[in-house]
């Protein structure tokens, strides 16, 4: 499955947000360089600062860089003029937004997308097709866009209100691939109620060619999928616990090892902060202090967490103080390369308690003080 990031599209749509030109410059390159095969970078309608920036990134990066358009003569002509490698055009065929939204007939629209598309194609840029409302909308409509349209690389289903669960989409998915070729279809999630991973997840399991997600989730409402969660989850899906995984994979061509810096470098860039406990990038999710966990981990980390965190360029943090058991403080003494007597262990501990929270390294330097200073001196506090 190849991966299309709309984090400076979507991301931008965010209430109160703003990106500047540099900054969606700065981030675009930063994801090119993870190795990205689609950079939606912007809908080039709405104004000069998408088209630069869509024009620019087109001249750099290896990734195709996609402009956003409605199905509009206008909106197409200007991602045209930004020398977009892809056109995304976007439309509904579902009574809902054709109604209430639009106030246009479904056959109106399809032609609409097809003037728009062949637009795309007479100037030679590649044409992709994105579905509003797409897992609300009769399947019929959407097997008609496959058969109608049968040059376009990705017609990509929106689950533009973010309501569809696994089990739904998978089902969706299952009776879709009776009638067309998963691999020309794309997913596009949005996580209002979690699962907009897990939705991704399932797609790619069901042949699905093509994932739209961002860094961190970054998007409308609640977001969409984040980029570093679903090449997490796809990278260690066969993992299991031993002392050799086997080689690693890279999924979707991404550079895993740099996943975590440029995630960080494109969230600096865009001055967007990050959840302590966002998963694989908030500082919270690989920092361990339960003394159960940071005892084991001394010995075998994966007893206690996911994958290691230096795999995709991130780094763990074992944090030692009140709550450090006899265990853990053993190891500490191991490592310091002292005898772990129970004199020294309840020495190591009283320093723990009296200077922790302390890192893996101060831990150790306080267990080497137990040795060379001898169990019985009071710890740092408890003297005069």
């Amino acid at each position: 499955m190849e991966l299309m990031d709309v984090t400076l599209r979507e991301g931008d749509q965010q209430p109160g947000r703003d990106y500047d030109l540099d900054a969606k410059l700065e981030a675009g390159r930063a994801l090119d360089r993870l190795g990205i095969g689609y950079l939606q970078a912007g809908f080039p309608a709405t104004g000069e600062r998408d088209r630069e920036a869509i024009a620019t990134l087109a001249a750099e990066c290896d990734a195709a860089v996609v402009g956003l358009a409605r199905a509009l003569p206008s909106d197409v002509d200007a991602a045209l003029d930004a020398e977009a490698d892809v056109v995304d055009v976007f439309a509904p065929l579902g009574t809902h937004h054709l109604d209430r939204v639009l106030g246009k007939t479904r056959e109106g629209m399809i032609e609409s997308v097809r003037d728009a598309l062949d637009r795309v194609d007479d100037a030679g840029a590649t044409a992709h097709l994105s579905l509003l409302d797409a897992f609300r909308t009769d399947p019929e409509h959407v097997r008609r866009a496959f058969a109608t349209f049968p040059d376009v690389e990705y017609v990509t289903l929106a689950d533009t209100v973010g309501v569809r669960t696994p089990a739904r989409v998978a089902r969706r998915l299952s009776e879709l691939d009776e009638h067309v070729d998963l691999s020309r279809a794309g997913v596009h999630f949005h996580d209002d109620l979690g699962v907009a991973t897990a939705n991704a997840l399932v797609a790619a399991d069901a042949g699905v060619g093509k994932a739209d997600v961002s860094v961190a989730g970054l998007g409308e409402r609640a977001g969409n999928v984040p980029l570093e969660e679903l090449v997490v989850a796809t990278a260690i899906a066969d993992d299991d616990p031993g002392p050799d995984p086997g080689p690693e994979p890279e999924p979707f061509g991404i550079d895993a090892d740099g996943l975590v810096p440029v995630c960080e470098a494109v969230l600096a860039a865009l001055e967007e902060p990050v959840p302590e406990r966002k998963p694989v990038l908030g500082a919270e999710v690989t920092r361990h202090e339960s003394g159960l966990h940071t005892a084991a981990m001394l010995d075998d980390p994966s007893t206690f967490e996911p994958y290691a965190p230096d795999r995709f360029g991130g780094s763990r943090e074992l944090v030692f103080g009140v709550g450090t058991g006899r265990r853990g403080a053993s190891r500490l003494l191991e490592r310091a390369g002292a005898e772990p007597t129970p004199d020294a262990v309840e020495a190591l501990l009283e320093r723990l308690a009296a200077n922790g929270p302390v890192t893996t390294d101060e831990a150790v330097e306080l267990a080497a003080a137990v040795h060379a200073d001898g169990p019985d001196r009071p710890a740092d506090g408890d003297g005069d």
